[in-house]
């Protein structure tokens, strides 16, 4: 089978691996969609902080059961999408149901290969009916599902104002999702293009640039009060630092982002304000599910994030275009 690889950093290629078979427990999935996310880019960029070189890169897939192992009930031919968080099941976090943050994670694409390939396997807890909603929506779920999991950790009340700091991927998430909350959401970011995409596409109900006048601007945009909910998505130390200072006396501020550095903020501002800080690390199976009811009830404009596509073959050369802020990509999904 065609796999795409991760050789190194600023290196891809297209590699033949033996075609897996599935174990007691496991089942093939034939992918036919991976979306491109900002954890791929990093990785080709060199700058993820959980990953070894070589790596089979992908982790928001789509595409139908092909084998079966012995034990399984999923039917060959089903339609699934793929929740990518390998998890151990006994660890302090898996008896508590927080999977997403095993102590012994193995995300696909990052601790392990992953599913940029025409065949992988994965533990059928793994794989997800996905009835109702296209090959394409279906691999979009992952990174909604990253979203969902920040807007429950965050739990806002109808008619929060949520700021959303980065209109990557996951930042857009972020918004979509804080919407379907009911939350009121300012979407701050340097791109001009991202910003109006966030505002006539997703209908956030402002954007500011960030900037020198970005804290001018949000604390105009809010009386003073600043935003009961801060979200970061940026993968920037220093727009996670500054974001302290846009968290409302009482409010929460999520972390989605990881980075390398270290994050340091004033304790006098932290403690007067009582802000709770929080870090939110993948999705549980409830926040896939939960996107995918949303998408299949059509409250997710899909059609206006798939910005760009690319079979797998085209893959190695279309990553230096796609990483370049100027060609625009909102998400770009490789077609098997």
């Amino acid at each position: 089978m065609r796999a795409l690889l991760c050789l190194k950093p600023g290196e891809l290629d297209i590699v033949e691996r033996p075609r897996p078979s599935p174990k007691a427990g496991e089942v093939l999935v034939r992918i036919r969609r991976a979306g491109i996310c900002g954890t791929d880019l990093h990785i080709y960029e060199g700058s993820h902080p959980f990953l070894d070189y070589p790596r089979i890169i992908g982790h928001e897939l789509s595409g139908e059961i092909a084998e079966v192992g012995p034990g399984c009930a999923v039917a060959v031919g089903q339609q699934v999408y793929v929740i990518p968080y390998l998890s151990c099941g006994t660890c302090v976090a898996c008896r508590r149901g927080k999977t997403n943050c095993c102590q012994r994670i193995g995300v696909l694409g990052v601790h392990v290969d992953g599913g940029l390939a025409e065949y992988i396997c994965v533990p059928e807890h793994n794989v997800v009916a996905a009835d109702g909603v296209t090959l394409d929506q279906a691999a979009m779920i992952e990174f909604l599902a990253i979203g969902a999991h920040a807007l429950r950790r965050a739990n806002p009340v109808e008619g929060d104002r949520i700021l959303v700091v980065g209109a990557g991927p996951i930042g857009i998430g972020c918004m979509i999702l804080a919407k379907l909350r009911g939350g009121l959401v300012t979407a701050l970011d340097r791109r001009d293009d991202r910003l109006a995409f966030c505002r006539d596409r997703l209908g956030v109900n402002h954007t500011v640039v960030a900037g020198s006048n970005a804290h001018d601007a949000l604390s105009e945009l809010t009386d003073g009060d600043f935003f009961d909910i801060v979200i970061d998505a940026t993968g920037n130390a220093g727009a996670m630092m500054a974001g302290f200072d846009y968290v409302a006396h009482g409010g929460t501020y999520v972390f989605v982002s990881v980075v390398r550095d270290t994050i340091s903020f004033a304790d006098p501002e932290f403690h007067k304000r009582e802000t709770s800080l929080l870090g939110s690390r993948n999705a549980t199976p409830e926040d896939f599910f939960q996107v995918f009811q949303a998408m299949r009830d059509g409250f997710v404009p899909t059609d206006a994030l798939v910005t760009h596509r690319a079979p797998l073959a085209e893959a190695p050369g279309r990553f230096p275009v796609w990483i370049k802020p100027e060609t625009g990509v909102i998400k770009a999904l490789i077609e098997l």
